[in-house]
């Protein structure tokens, strides 16, 4: 087994450690919701979004609509707050547009939301999750112009490489779709996050390590994609992936899986999530994913087990 380049305190390059290294200080991510939709959902390719989507359309965490931009950062920041019980926080923030596709509108709505988001003084960075087949060119160029402003990440969820399973899930575009807009992002220098999905039906081990050398293949094409977030499937109430019957990834299979991922990646790409989290009122399975800590601390026990590592524990991210 090849050893893994420690980064700070973990045995890759957690997003933790990326963020500090670029500002100097601990940042958190604020959730955000543009009011979009989908055109997985508004009958444009259909009309139940993907399969494995919840109602919220991977935002369920994300602030009411219904509030202005700044009424959510700023109900964004005080649950932050909450949650770290009342320890000394950062005013330095990601803003993070993540329900539903977020460039999935009228240009004119997304230069207002995401230009009122990137200009609050206390947001270091804007995040915008959204689709490959929703970046025309004139979605481009507003991406160009704000990454002259703050950084700009656009979050894309590719989710498997295989074209038998993205049928399954309806993801809806294609693969020469997915590096056309990576071609794209990288000729105005916004930061690339692509979302891969582990565990998702009929997809083997190697089928997974297959999509994972599909991105690392961009940085030898002079395009690295520089974050990835691999998630754990999540089976949840209401989505159709909920009437399938098939194998669901055991904590130690996902372990296997996910370190083995992990220690083919470039050294330099960030790693924003190492297994996800859905909303414990709607899951199904697989339910030792809801104790989001003791994964995590077992995820990083297994890297040690494995001499992968030597030194003090990590901290949870």
């Amino acid at each position: 087994m090849t050893d893994i380049q420690v980064w700070g305190d973990k045995p890759y390059y957690s997003l933790n450690y990326y963020l500090k290294q670029e500002f100097g200080q601990k940042v958190y991510k604020l959730s955000l919701n543009g009011g979009m939709t989908c055109p997985n959902r508004d009958g444009t390719l259909g009309t139940s979004g993907c399969i494995f989507c919840s109602l919220g359309g991977s935002g369920d965490f994300a602030a009411s609509p219904e509030l202005s931009v700044t009424n959510q950062i700023e109900e964004a920041k005080k649950l932050v707050k909450g949650k770290i019980n009342g320890k000394d926080i950062t005013e330095k923030y990601i803003a993070y547009f993540q329900a539903y596709t977020n460039t999935y509108g009228e240009i004119s709505h997304l230069r207002n939301i995401f230009t009122e988001a990137i200009s609050h003084p206390d947001i270091a960075a804007l995040s915008i999750a959204t689709r490959p087949d929703c970046l025309a060119d004139d979605v481009i160029a507003l991406l160009a112009d704000l990454n002259k402003i703050k950084p700009v990440w656009i979050e894309l969820g590719l989710q498997t490489c295989h074209e038998k399973t993205s049928q399954l899930i309806r993801r809806g575009y294609s693969l020469s779709c997915f590096e056309e807009a990576v071609k794209n992002l990288h000729q105005i220098n916004v930061t690339v996050v692509v979302h891969i999905i582990l565990g998702l039906p009929g997809e083997s081990f190697s089928d997974m390590l297959e999509t994972i050398s599909y991105i690392t293949s961009f940085h030898k094409k002079g395009m690295p994609i520089q974050g990835i977030k691999l998630q754990l499937l999540h089976v949840l109430k209401n989505t159709d992936l909920a009437k399938y019957s098939f194998h669901v990834l055991s904590l130690e299979e996902y372990m296997d899986i996910l370190i083995s991922c992990i220690e083919m990646l470039p050294k330099d790409m960030v790693i924003h999530r190492l297994t996800g989290d859905g909303p414990k009122s709607l899951l199904i399975a697989p339910l030792w994913s809801s104790n989001k800590k003791l994964v995590l601390n077992r995820i990083h026990k297994e890297f040690k087990i494995r001499k992968t590592w030597q030194g003090k524990c990590w901290d949870v991210i």
